[in-house]
């Protein structure tokens, strides 16, 4: 671990609010990602001082998200530190600490305006010419012996910072957006301590990276407005303020701020739908930041050398969902067979349940009308207990099928849609458009084709790919049967469909017995 009081410090700090989410996943990426890049500390801390939202169910599901990207944190929750704890929750007594240096140094006052007088003056004041302007410092003139007359009777109040008058703009050096100034006349007496005594968001973040010695804050530029207000704290408090970073935006395909509208939105979801760890700390890496404004595919250990905070851009970031789709394929293509067997047991266990569940014989489905297979929570659980059971007792037949998929496999999950096929036995579920298509198009001569073929698999010596492709492909020309239309009732037959995964590697992988039977069930069932 860094030393803790010098180096790079950087913090992702999430509210333990909801599930971790596509932006602040992109966060917690450039923080940490940095923090290797510089030998730095990369601190996590869990800002739940919302009551009502924030649970530990939602920081575990945060927790779990960091460690499914592979953000591995130097200092925060399960792992400690020497500047904890790392719970908002867990650090009252630094606030109020914090508080009381302020009262010493006078720059903070309490307040005992009530929110029924604080709306009212808002409502009148949005009425005149100059609408409203912020707090009008009512209790600021209030001596200190009235104020704390009142607060020894009990009188509710908040403590408010005491913006120096005739304070000059607030400038800062931003690593992204450069230059900043704002006009400190606009900022009014903000609240740092509510009635409850809790601290307000910009009072909390300003004393916990204070204490934790956090020399650089990279955050979405949501926060860009709250960056004057902290430099205004940390002013209060006589101490140095981090350099800031703020990051652009991430819009959808549409030119609109992502959200829910545009799909899923969260590192659960994209995990759940089979993205690779790598691919998503890849692409979101992308979204802002670049290596060399050419490079797509950067491995976590080039990002960890190479990221830099002068690379990133003030330009809003499009989440390109073909993109994400395209990366992750090639993430996929080079993948160990049984590093994809195990990442992809989800999704060969629904596979597997789907293959294993088909009616008998030859049946014709309409992919249009059919129901979609679908496993319950504990049906799903029992199925991946089952495939893993099975992987176990034939992990050869398992890693065989990665090749299968591994050249136009875009996600793990297209194995719960395309290897059904694998598990039927000698069951068949024929797609009603290929049969037509296919089996039963005028003059295409597909039970011929399908009858010679299923003479040379019975026949064949060696039940491998290449010489059975050979010798069904030996049969067009004296039959005068274009290879295409000899091999496409094959597929059908063996793969259920007219588009399928390779199909003599299939075969190849089947029982001859199983493939046979398809053969007979398909002639069966559509001539």
């Amino acid at each position: 671990m860094a030393d803790s009081t010098s180096g790079v410090r950087v913090r992702f700090a999430p509210s333990p609010t909801g599930k971790l989410h596509i932006g602040g996943a992109r966060t917690a990426i450039y923080n940490w990602a940095f923090a290797r890049a510089t030998g730095g500390t990369f601190v996590l801390r869990i800002e739940d001082t919302d009551p009502e939202r924030s649970t530990e169910e939602n920081t575990q599901i945060i927790l779990r998200a960091m460690r499914w990207l592979g953000l591995d944190w130097d200092e925060g929750p399960e792992v400690g530190g020497d500047l904890g704890p790392y719970k908002q929750t867990e650090r009252f007594d630094t606030y109020k600490a914090a508080l009381e240096q302020l009262k010493e140094r006078g720059a903070v006052y309490p307040c005992f305006c009530t929110k029924e007088t604080l709306d009212a003056k808002r409502e009148a004041a949005e009425k005149t010419e100059g609408g409203y302007s912020g707090y009008d410092r009512t209790c600021r003139s209030l001596s200190a012996e009235e104020a704390q007359a009142r607060i020894d009777a009990g009188e509710p109040h908040v403590w408010r910072l005491k913006v120096p008058e005739n304070h000059g703009p607030i400038e800062f050096d931003d690593a992204v957006y450069g230059h900043m100034s704002f006009p400190a006349d606009v900022m009014d007496d903000m609240i740092l301590v509510r009635t409850d005594g809790t601290p307000t968001y910009n009072f909390a973040v300003v004393c916990d990276d204070a204490n934790m010695h956090i020399t650089h804050v990279i955050r979405g530029d949501d926060h860009l407005s709250n960056t004057p207000r902290q430099i205004l704290i940390y002013e209060a408090l006589g101490l140095e303020a981090p350099t800031f970073a703020h990051l652009s935006m991430i819009l959808g395909a549409d030119g609109k701020k992502l959200s829910k509208r545009h799909g899923a939105t969260s590192v659960e979801e994209y995990a759940a739908r089979g993205y690779l760890p790598d691919t998503m700390v890849n692409f979101l890496a992308l979204l802002g930041w670049s290596l060399d404004g050419e490079t797509t595919i950067i491995p976590r250990d080039v990002l960890c050398e190479k990221f830099g905070l002068d690379r990133i851009t003030k330009k809003d970031a499009v989440f390109d969902e073909t993109k994400l789709d395209w990366m992750n394929g090639q993430y996929i293509k080079t993948m160990q067979a049984g590093e994809w067997v195990k990442l992809s047991t989800p999704w060969l266990a629904q596979a597997r349940a789907a293959g294993m569940a088909a009616a008998e014989g030859a049946v014709v489905v309409d992919a249009a009308e059919a129901e979609p297979f679908a496993l319950s929570d504990d049906e799903q659980a029992a199925a991946v207990a089952e495939t893993a059971a099975d992987i176990e007792a034939r992990p050869a037949f398992y890693e065989a099928l990665y090749p299968l998929l591994a050249e136009r496999e875009t996600s793990l999950s297209d194995a719960a849609e395309k290897l059904p096929y694998m598990f039927w036995g000698k069951n068949v579920v024929l797609d009603a458009k290929s049969v037509k298509k296919v089996l039963q198009k005028e003059g295409a001569r597909a039970d011929e084709a399908l009858r010679a073929c299923r003479e040379v698999l019975a026949n064949a010596e060696a039940w491998e790919c290449d010489p059975m492709q050979e010798a069904c492909r030996a049969l067009c020309e004296p039959m005068g049967i274009k290879p295409k239309l000899m091999f496409q009732p094959l597929r059908v037959a063996v793969c259920g469909n007219m588009v399928s995964p390779p199909l003599f590697e299939s075969i190849e992988l089947l029982n001859r017995e199983d493939v046979l039977a398809r053969i007979d069930a398909t002639l069966a069932a559509a001539f």
